[in-house]
Parts: structure tokens; C-alpha cells; sequence
């Protein structure tokens, strides 16, 4: 894979997250961007590894973090779906595909 695109409402979804963790402790939201980046890099190198959830959608869990990157594959890409929190309605994601 070459590249990795976020539907605007994944990328809301993930400085949401950021910033929510950032007020509640110093750099625990870089450290969230941190651990989404390295899922990045991890799913860009085998974007088959992780199972498929519905719909063609893949989902990668973070470490340390209740979340999860939820993505497509598309040719040489990969779309962020969504930057799910684990506790969030399974399926609300679906509508955005």
C-alpha cells in the first residue's frame, strides 16, 4: 500500500479523541497520535492482516486505547473509515460507505 486517506469524519473522530485525552493528562493525546500513527504504518506494510468487521472494513485495535481504525481497502490505498472508541454502537460507522 501506498498511501492512507481519513473520510473527514475519521479524522474528526481521531483530534476529537486527541484533544479529549489531552485535557485530561499532558501528552496522553500526542501519545493517542502516536499509537494511531504506528497502527498506520503497521496497516500500510499488511493491510490484509486484520479481519474484516462488514462491508469490506477491516478494523486494527489500538494499544493502550479503547479505539480502533476502521478502513477500506482501495487499490493501492487505504481509507480511514473511522477512529472508533470500542464502546461506540458497532455499526454506526456503516453509513459512511
Amino acid at each position: 500500500m501506498k498511501s492512507v486517506i481519513f473520510l473527514q469524519a475519521a479524522e474528526d473522530e481521531m483530534i476529537n479523541a486527541a484533544m479529549y485525552y489531552e485535557s485530561q493528562s499532558e501528552y496522553l493525546g500526542k501519545d493517542f497520535l502516536h499509537k494511531i500513527e504506528i497502527a498506520l504504518e503497521d496497516t500500510l506494510s499488511n493491510p490484509f492482516q486484520w479481519p474484516i468487521i462488514g462491508e469490506g472494513v477491516r478494523r486494527r485495535l489500538l494499544h493502550r486505547f479503547p479505539y480502533a481504525l476502521l478502513y477500506k481497502i482501495d487499490d493501492d490505498k487505504v481509507v480511514v473509515v473511522a477512529v472508533m472508541h470500542l464502546r461506540r454502537h458497532p455499526s454506526y460507522w456503516i453509513k459512511r460507505i
